[in-house]
């Protein structure tokens, strides 16, 4: 399968995480294509281990194994057992909206989910969603928190 096939969702171990990837994984299904997850180490993160006792995280490397296991909860609480076929799994490093618009070169959709706070005066959608459906090369999806009360035939 050509990578311009591919549906990526970008999570972040939020509670919305497993909204977007059921969706993705849905998506992802009917049109025969791989998913690839994407998790990101914010620049952010490394500055986390400043502010923590000595010893308690020592190197990059156990970040990303944070991370990566962080991800794999978000997966299993989407999909259990039954994770969609051609499934791939990557945390990268840098800003989630610059890795994520990057990520959408070589694919057909980008699904993420929406952290942003609703009301008159709060973010319809979080600064990542938001980059995202700006700055993207293929189309976005972006999953709100209510998505998890639809099935697949959107009742």
């Amino acid at each position: 399968m050509a990578d311009s096939e591919r549906i990526v969702v970008g999570i972040d171990g939020s509670e919305y995480s497993p909204a977007a990837l059921r969706l993705a994984g849905r998506l992802a299904s009917a049109l025969a294509a791989p998913l690839d997850v994407v998790t990101c180490l914010g620049f952010s993160d490394f500055y986390l281990p400043a502010h923590l006792p000595p010893g308690y995280i020592d190197t990059t490397a156990e970040l990303e194994a944070i991370a990566k296991r962080l991800m794999e909860q978000a997966i299993d609480r989407a999909y259990g057992a039954e994770r969609p076929e051609h499934l791939t799994t990557a945390v990268k490093v840098g800003s989630p909206a610059k890795v994520l618009v990057e990520e959408s070169r070589n694919a057909q959709m980008l699904v993420v989910g929406r952290r942003g706070h609703g009301g008159l005066f709060g973010q319809l959608m979080g600064s990542v969603s938001a980059a995202c459906t700006a700055h993207a090369h293929c189309p976005v999806l972006v999953v709100s928190q209510e998505a998890e009360g639809h099935d697949a035939t959107g009742g």
